[in-house]
């Protein structure tokens, strides 16, 4: 029996929809590769998952799903293979632009994330110790353009503000009842910080650029960012000097989950003073709590005009350009 050729079969994904509904969205996720990220001459090779989408209208039955793959691994392999460098933002930008391309569609979104080492000094001794982060990249492609964020993910440690104070507060009663005067104490405490209960913190940080910036975003620069919002840093390996120095910093400088979004926010506004006020800023922490079972969040997202408008003035800016609102600005 004489098989019909493939290029003569017919595009079931093409065709109509027997409910002719538009998809906001409809695509791949969970794309595991190996890429290469960084300026040519100093990439470093990173294992990344992928997200690819487009919009799909409602006279198209479906995406062609293989499409992606292909458009993927076309890509990887002008990164991997090449000579070129990429950055997490652009290498997010050159695949979203050809799955555009290649689907016909209005409308295509790709995101990358990447887990990657950095080896950085512990605190007291210098010993080296590797620590592993997520390097986001995101890109939305339409025909006005591509509008590119770049993320880092990274943990640090937190000390409760309330519990030192509480803690302070029960410290002074006893210091006076043993005969201690005022001053002595407000001695004692700033030689010796009040204990109290920490959190190890999970912090989020992303700044989006809109079509045509053509500034260049160092990952590292949102990291020292995240890392400094919280009440110290952590590592992986310490020597006994190191433990002391990290508990005594963060105790130190007690903040709660909503502090260190600010603190993140304005970090960004000050670091980023060149970017337009239609750059977009995100801010993310979560404390994973020690002595409740429940974890506390906050959040902090807008235009970058938004935000500096509100820290010089102090007044609340009652609608926070979202994420997907700005990102949905490429169309």
């Amino acid at each position: 029996m004489e098989r019909t050729p493939v290029s003569r079969l017919p595009d079931v994904q093409a065709s109509a929809p027997a409910i002719q509904v538009s998809l906001s969205r409809a695509g791949v996720t969970n794309v595991e590769k190996v890429i290469r990220i960084g300026p040519a001459g100093a990439e470093q090779l990173y294992y990344a998952k992928l997200d690819c989408f487009v919009d799909l209208g409602p006279e198209q039955k479906g995406a062609h799903m293989s499409r992606f793959e292909e458009v993927v691994n076309d890509v990887i392999g002008e990164v991997v293979l090449g000579e070129r460098g990429f950055k997490a933002e652009q290498l997010a930008q050159h695949v979203a632009e050809q799955v555009r391309e290649r689907q016909g569609a209005r409308r295509a979104e790709t995101t990358i994330a990447a887990r990657y080492p950095e080896y950085k000094p512990a605190p007291v001794s210098g010993i080296a110790t590797q620590e592993i982060y997520t390097l986001y990249g995101s890109a939305v492609a339409s025909e006005h353009g591509t509008r590119r964020l770049v993320g880092v993910a990274a943990q640090g440690m937190t000390a409760c503000p309330c519990a030192q104070g509480l803690v302070a507060g029960r410290s002074r009663e006893r210091l006076l009842a043993d005969g201690f005067g005022d001053d002595e104490i407000e001695r004692i405490f700033e030689a010796v910080p009040v204990a109290t209960h920490n959190q190890r913190g999970l912090g989020t940080l992303h700044l989006g650029l809109p079509e045509g910036c053509d500034s260049d975003v160092d990952a590292a620069e949102l990291l020292a960012i995240v890392e400094d919002s919280m009440s110290s840093e952590i590592y992986e390996l310490m020597k006994r000097s190191d433990e002391a120095a990290v508990v005594e910093k963060a105790h130190r400088r007690p903040r709660f989950v909503e502090d260190c979004v600010r603190e993140a926010i304005r970090g960004a506004v000050e670091r980023f003073e060149s970017l337009g006020d239609d750059a977009f800023v995100s801010s993310r922490q979560e404390n994973l709590e020690t002595i409740h079972q429940h974890n506390v969040v906050a959040e902090r997202f807008g235009l970058l005009g938004e935000l500096r408008n509100e820290l010089s003035s102090g007044e609340h800016v009652a609608h926070h350009t979202s994420m997907r609102e700005w990102l949905d600005l490429a169309l």
